[in-house]
C-alpha cells in the first residue's frame, strides 16, 4: 500500500538532514559485530544490509563508542524501514532512538525525527493491516517520544482507525485494569507517566469514543481505570457486565 503523502515528505526530510552522517572512530563491539559490518558506520553514503541495520538499531548502546552516531548514521535506512515494514525488531525490543537523548540533537535533526514519528504513526492508523501490529507502532512511537500524550491526542477518525484503537484497548485493559504496564519495551523513568496518562484518557476521551463506536464493553472497562484499584474489582461490571454497558 503506498505511504500517505505526509509520511513521504518526512521521509524525504530524514533523507536530507542525515545525508552523509558517519561515526569515523566506531569500532563497535568486536564479538556482536565484525571488521566489515562496524566498517559500514564509518563510511557515508553506502547502503549498510538491512539485516545489519536492524542489528545495529536494536542493539544495547553499551556496545558502541557513540551510540548517536551510529544512529545518524543509520537514520535515513532505518526510518525507511519502518515505515515500508522493514525493520526487523518492531514489537520485540527497545528501538535505539528510545535509548539516545535525540531532543538535545541539533533543532533540524530533532524536528525531523518528531514529524516522521507523527507522520508514521498516522499512516499507521488509516491503514486497514499495517506491517507492524498497530499497538506495536504506537509503543515505538511512545518510547522514542518518551510520552503517550500526542499520539493519543492525535489519534485519527475514522472506521480504520476506530478499529484499530478497538485493539488496543483490548490488549491495554488487560494488563491497566491489574495496574500493570503493557508497555514490554519501555525501559525509563518516563514508563509510569505514560501509564498513568494512558489510563486517563482511556478512562474519559478514549471511553467516549469506544461507546460511540459500538464497543460498549471496551468502553465498561476503561471507564473503571477512573476508579481507586479496590473499587475497581469491586465494581458490578464484574458480575452484570451487560447491565452497566
Amino acid at each position: 500500500m503506498p505511504l500517505s503523502p505526509a509520511l513521504t515528505a518526512a521521509l524525504a526530510d530524514i533523507d536530507t538532514v542525515f545525508n552523509g552522517f558517519a561515526s569515523p572512530g566506531e569500532t563497535g563491539c568486536e564479538r556482536c559485530f565484525g571488521p566489515a559490518e562496524t566498517a559500514f558506520l564509518r563510511t557515508p553514503y553506502t547502503r549498510v544490509p538491512g539485516e545489519l541495520v536492524s542489528r545495529f538499531v536494536f542493539k544495547d548502546p553499551t556496545h558502541f563508542e557513540d551510540y548517536a552516531a551510529v544512529l545518524r548514521r543509520l537514520l535515513p535506512q532505518t526510518a525507511r524501514a519502518m515505515a515500508e515494514g522493514g525493520l526487523d525488531g518492531i514489537g520485540w525490543g527497545a528501538h535505539g532512538l528510545s535509548r539516545t537523548d535525540w531532543r538535545s540533537w541539533p533543532t533540524d535533526q530533532a524536528a525531523a525525527i518528531e514529524a516522521f514519528l507523527h507522520a508514521w504513526w498516522q499512516d499507521a492508523l488509516t491503514t486497514p493491516e499495517s506491517p507492524y501490529g498497530i499497538q506495536d507502532v504506537f509503543e515505538t512511537c511512545a518510547t522514542i517520544a518518551r510520552s503517550v500524550t500526542p499520539f493519543l491526542d492525535g489519534w485519527a477518525q475514522g472506521p480504520v482507525a476506530d478499529a484499530h484503537l478497538a485493539h488496543c484497548a483490548d490488549h491495554w485493559l488487560y494488563y491497566l485494569v491489574s495496574d500493570s504496564s503493557p508497555f514490554t519495551w519501555w525501559y525509563d523513568d518516563t514508563e509510569d507517566t505514560g501509564v498513568a496518562d494512558l489510563c486517563a484518557w482511556l478512562a474519559g476521551p478514549g471511553s467516549a469514543r469506544l461507546r460511540t463506536h459500538g464497543h460498549p464493553d471496551l468502553a465498561a472497562r476503561a471507564e473503571l481505570l477512573a476508579l481507586p484499584y479496590d473499587e475497581r474489582w469491586a465494581h458490578p461490571y464484574w458480575t452484570s457486565p451487560s447491565a452497566t454497558n
